[in-house]
């Protein structure tokens, strides 16, 4: 199988454990893949290519012996470099990490091994998973940004250089690169996914998740990434994760049980400054929604929204500012512009304002909950428009940042392309923990448009 690459996580899966593909041919036919695209895309911060032939022999004699540890048996993935990789540099985009080695993997990169993943390499990221860009270029355009700051992990992703990977958002970092490169992103509910072992951003906001070619396949990665985890007391009290993935299985037949599920447009915010091609996708998207038996209705967002995302920045820059404080203050020339620009802003908010950004948290959580107390799910453009021309800026995640900020999970899945060939995306959030609904019409939408099946021209 020298086009092994081509194969979805879903589909690359089917075939291990079916046995008609090797974890080693998918390996070699996945190197290949890089070494042919990668100089042009520039997704990979560094490549564990003698550690994947290890692991991919052994995955290869453990399914000749008929033992398939789990449902990513031999699967490569892309790790973003702000996760512990046990042995494996952790630069986190900077030149204050550069030659950290953890001696342990984080949460979510030791369940991903556990169920047979390959840890391919470390993807990308921008400076510290905050806005100073990072060396990734968009598959679809190398001069127009992927996005950040899973940047790496949407391009890998994109340029079909491994079957899945992970990301973190903290205000727009999967789901905006994710709408850029056309590609799925899903930032799961706050406390779905352990962040033990992520560095942090601002660590009430950070939201590690999973990024992959289609829904299905993000749904696998969700499976086995999510869960408790005592040294993350945030995921300590998340009801019990689900079967996604075999959930979406059950519901195929069905239509994915979408027919009477309401979607909600907001009022207000979410097409504000995006461009036309972007609100035609989406005003596209909500017509296919409806034909696919959904209820489309407007939502009112509570008063307190927008105050909300005012709040957001105020919680953001102080939190970057503790993490960084004592770096900062020895290093501070080793920093980017962006990131020094936050660091300075946060060190000089009071800390009462701080502990009134997250009372008005608070007031908008409990009103979005009353939103979503009356719909399934809420549908939006993912971002303002394509992915901007230039690799000096990460593009706008002012679109993503309501639901990061709140926790609620929310996902990007294509939506179509503008004349030029860049692709756009749809955004689905929904309740808290409920996952499995924007899951649930995320695949409809997929099945229904094809719009990632497309490859980039690289």
């Amino acid at each position: 199988m020298s086009e092994a690459w081509k194969l979805s996580l879903r589909e690359a899966a089917a075939a291990i454990a079916a046995g008609s593909l090797t974890p080693n041919a998918l390996l070699e036919s996945t190197l290949a893949r890089i070494d042919a695209v990668e100089p042009g895309v520039l997704a990979w911060a560094r490549l564990r290519t003698e550690d994947a032939h290890r692991d991919a022999a052994r995955l290869t004699m453990l399914q000749a012996e008929g033992t398939i540890l789990g449902p990513l048996h031999g699967i490569p993935v892309g790790v973003k470099d702000i996760f512990y990789t046990a042995g494996l540099e952790t630069a986190c985009g900077s030149k204050i990490m550069a030659g950290f080695v953890p001696a342990e993997d984080a949460a979510a990169v030791a369940r991903l091994r556990a169920v047979g993943a390959i840890i391919l390499g470390k993807t990308h990221t921008t400076e510290f998973a905050s806005f100073d860009p990072s060396p990734a270029r968009n598959p679809w355009a190398p001069d127009h940004t992927p996005g950040g700051s899973s940047s790496g992990s949407a391009a890998a992703l994109a340029g079909r250089m491994c079957q899945g990977a992970l990301g973190s958002q903290t205000s727009g970092s999967i789901v905006r690169p994710a709408a850029f490169c056309g590609v799925v992103g899903l930032k799961p509910t706050f406390g779905r996914v352990s962040r033990y072992g992520v560095h942090p951003l601002a660590w009430t906001l950070d939201h590690p998740g999973p990024m992959a070619r289609t829904v299905w396949d993000v749904a696998l990665l969700l499976e086995a990434i999510a869960g408790p985890d005592t040294r993350d007391p945030s995921t300590l009290s998340a009801p019990a994760p689900m079967r996604y993935a075999s959930l979406l299985e059950e519901s195929a037949s069905d239509g994915f049980g979408v027919d009477g599920l309401t979607v909600g447009v907001p009022d207000r915010y979410f097409t504000d400054g995006v461009e036309a091609d972007a609100e035609a996708a989406y005003r596209d998207a909500l017509r296919l929604l409806e034909a696919k038996g959904c209820d489309v209705r407007d939502v009112h967002l509570p008063p307190e929204f927008e105050a909300g995302m005012d709040a957001h920045e105020l919680i953001h820059n102080a939190e970057v500012a503790a993490v960084h404080l004592d770096r900062y203050r020895q290093r501070p020339q080793d920093y980017g512009a962006k990131l020094r620009a936050i660091i300075e802003t946060g060190l000089q908010i009071p800390a009462p304002t701080y502990v009134r950004a997250q009372q008005v948290r608070t007031l908008v959580i409990r009103g979005l909950r009353a939103v979503l107390a009356g719909v399934d799910a809420i549908a939006t453009p993912a971002t303002l428009g394509p992915a901007p021309l230039g690799l000096e800026s990460t593009g706008s995640p002012v679109l993503n940042r309501p639901f990061s900020f709140v926790g609620f999970p929310s996902l990007s899945v294509p939506c179509g392309f503008t004349d030029a060939g860049l692709p756009l995306g749809l955004q689905l959030a929904g309740p808290p923990f409920d996952e499995m609904t924007i899951l649930r019409l995320a695949a409809a939408y997929e099945e229904a448009t094809g719009w990632g099946q497309r490859l980039p021209p690289v």
